[in-house]
């Protein structure tokens, strides 16, 4: 994992006071196929993170804590959030899942 991205992660951990359990890291190639992962897709290179979360008001510490430290690429779904700082894609952007 980048260490850069960890920080960030770890400072939005702080801000949120809620446990950040990470269902999905950095992960290899061929894992990131098995699991139907985008073929350019920021765990690949250490920049992605799925943090679990299926309560509403959890949703909104933890993103709201992301944003505060500087993320602006996530994506929402019903049972994780999807966060990156992959600065090779578009920024300020949300989607759902």
């Amino acid at each position: 994992m980048e260490q850069s991205f960890l920080n960030m992660i770890d400072s939005a951990r702080g801000k949120a006071c809620t446990p950040f359990v990470i269902n999905s890291g950095y992960r290899c190639l061929k894992h990131n196929f098995d699991v139907g992962g985008a073929g350019n897709s920021s765990h690949t290179l250490g920049l992605a993170a799925d943090i679990k979360c299926i309560e509403s008001r959890e949703r909104s510490l933890i993103i709201s804590a992301l944003y505060d430290v500087g993320f602006n690429r996530m994506g929402i779904a019903k049972t994780y959030i999807h966060v990156d700082f992959d600065l090779l894609k578009d920024r300020n952007v949300t989607w759902l899942y």
